[in-house]
């Protein structure tokens, strides 16, 4: 049974704007609402994961949990999406200064 799925994105190229909107309508820049089925949002979801790149994109659809809804993230982001004890919690990490992240890499 289709149902509404809300997909918001950041920064992501403009080839992966125009496939969502194929499927879904894009009421403002970078958030996508459309009705779909379970079948067409997973393949819809994994193309967006793939093509992301540098930007980054949240899934929002209806789900059997106690929040009512499930959440997927692809994409370099700062706000992670953690379980705690069945509910949906988001965990902002903090931004790495210019120049800190060359430095964090190194042993």
């Amino acid at each position: 049974m289709p149902s509404m799925a809300v997909i918001a994105t950041t920064a992501v190229p403009d080839h992966l704007r125009g496939a969502l909107s194929r499927w879904t309508t894009e009421v403002v820049p970078g958030i996508f609402v459309g009705t779909l089925s379970a079948r067409v949002r997973d393949e819809l979801w994994t193309s967006v994961a793939e093509t992301v790149g540098d930007g980054q994109a949240v899934l929002i659809h209806p789900a059997q949990n106690e929040q009512g809804y499930a959440l997927r993230t692809a994409g370099t982001r700062r706000r992670l999406p953690v379980d705690f004890d069945g509910l949906t919690l988001i965990r902002m990490t903090g931004a790495t200064p210019p120049g800190m992240a060359k430095e964090l890499q190194t042993p």
